[in-house]
């Protein structure tokens, strides 16, 4: 089956992981990556497919509407699957506008150029648009998130994101753009950007500097390893029901004090350091503003309709996790350096 597949945030850390998966596993697809490359894209996360002939490499914004347009029109994509954002919570609080106009305007622009270029012909076509458990808000000690569960956004980030889910729905309702739309826990993996986190905390580890836990450490997230997220997208991506959502959890919760412990272990483990060495490090920081207590996903939809279930238990991923940053220092190198960001000049422009 030929088909022409746009991702957008292709090089990001949940992105690359999809694009991977797609190029491997769908020979027959032609994938074209949009990233913009600011700060959390890296082409080094793809350099191991760079070369397929079913891979393209696009560097465009998605909040420029004009040049979004000429790119759909070049390509003629058949599907999106759309995971650019702006991303990380502490940083809404300090630039929401930027949240507004990757979020919103910029999932906007590619509704607008998916209507255009697929003129009510939808047959074939789908535009999967990834969202987060923020939207939610947040809960008390028990109960969990579903898909009925009614928004209630309480960071910048958040609210950012559920207004771009409310406008995927509003085009589905009022102009029939097929949709899909899935709603995800937090995730971790290979790749991922230092400024979180897991890997914040091998990072420091490593380098044996402060763990930075907010409050009490009682703030209780599901963590999904991004490998099994990438299974969930191309589940939903073909087989979801048009203009259903689907939310996407690892059945895995645990307290932030908890999981940097359980880490602190396998990190002394695998460094062969004494017990509690790293565990030293931990130290509790001021609050950040509006923070939510706890995210829970119940996955039963995508468990009983797709057949989804996570690969792995969170110590097995945690562990394959921290054994591909401790092969991996150069890529972590260069991404706390700021190197990372030259490798799109040496391959693409030298």
């Amino acid at each position: 089956m030929n088909k022409t597949i746009l991702i957008t945030g292709g090089a990001g850390f949940i992105g690359s992981h999809v694009v991977r998966k797609f190029v491997s596993d769908y020979p027959d697809y032609q994938i074209i990556n949009l990233d913009a490359l600011t700060y959390a894209g890296n082409l080094e996360n793809l350099k191991d497919i760079e070369g397929f002939p079913n891979y393209t490499f696009v560097k465009a914004d998605i909040t420029d509407a004009a040049h979004i347009l000429e790119i759909f029109k070049e390509y003629q994509p058949d599907g999106v699957i759309h995971l650019a954002a702006e991303s990380h919570v502490d940083r809404s609080i300090t630039n929401p506008t930027a949240f507004v106009m990757t979020n919103v305007i910029g999932t906007v622009n590619l509704l607008n150029a998916a209507k255009e270029i697929w003129k009510d012909n939808y047959e074939g076509k789908r535009f999967h648009h990834v969202s987060t458990d923020e939207v939610f808000g947040a809960l008390g000690e028990t109960g969990l998130f579903t898909e009925e569960t009614k928004y209630d956004p309480h960071s910048p980030y958040s609210a950012s994101k559920a207004s771009s889910d409310h406008f995927v729905r509003a085009y589905h309702d009022t102009y029939g753009l097929p949709i899909v739309l899935t709603n995800c826990s937090n995730n971790y993996g290979p790749n991922h950007f230092p400024e979180k986190l897991i890997p914040l905390c091998i990072h420091n580890i490593l380098n044996e500097k402060p763990l930075p836990i907010y409050g009490d450490g009682k703030y209780t997230r599901d963590w999904l390893f991004v490998v099994d997220h990438a299974k969930a997208i191309d589940l939903v991506f073909h087989q979801g029901k048009n203009g259903d959502c689907y939310n996407v959890g690892g059945f895995n919760e645990w307290q932030n004090i908890d999981l940097v412990s359980e880490l602190c272990k396998q990190m002394d483990e695998k460094l062969g350091r004494a017990a509690g060495t790293s565990a030293k490090l931990i130290t509790y920081v001021k609050d950040r503003p509006g923070h939510d207590l706890r995210y829970a996903i119940d996955a039963t939809k995508i468990n009983q309709e797709l057949g989804y279930q996570p690969s792995v238990t969170f110590e097995e991923g945690l562990s394959i996790t921290i054994d591909w940053f401790l092969k991996n220092e150069d890529w972590l190198n260069n991404v706390t350096s700021g190197d990372y960001q030259k490798y799109y000049d040496k391959q693409y422009e030298g």
